[in-house]
């Protein structure tokens, strides 16, 4: 399990986006280095499965899902990132009280 320190964003123009992908969050480690990519597919695009290529996680969720994935990178810590069971996991790094607010 990975902490995530940095993140990066792309969006792809176009009819069919880039490489299958309409966005992209790249999320970075306190090295500064890649530990996994957050791609993200309109309605009818191709989905790749999760894979973990050479220690880089790959992610692919629906684009209705980067708001919230923004939000999350944006108001929580400590946020990690994994995979298993042949799928990325990205999530809070602990438990949090209710209604702890932004």
């Amino acid at each position: 399990m990975a902490e995530v320190k940095n993140y990066h964003i792309l969006f792809y123009g176009g009819p069919d986006g880039y490489q299958t992908n309409r966005a992209q969050i790249a999320l970075y480690d306190a090295a500064n280095k890649v530990i996994a990519y957050v791609r993200f597919n309109d309605p009818g695009m191709f989905f790749e499965a999760d894979s973990n290529a050479g220690g880089t996680i790959l992610m692919h969720m629906p684009s209705a899902m980067f708001p919230s994935v923004l939000d999350v990178l944006r108001n929580e810590k400590p946020i990690n990132v994994y995979f298993a069971q042949g799928r990325g996991f990205l999530g809070t790094g602990s438990t949090e009280p209710v209604g702890e607010g932004e």
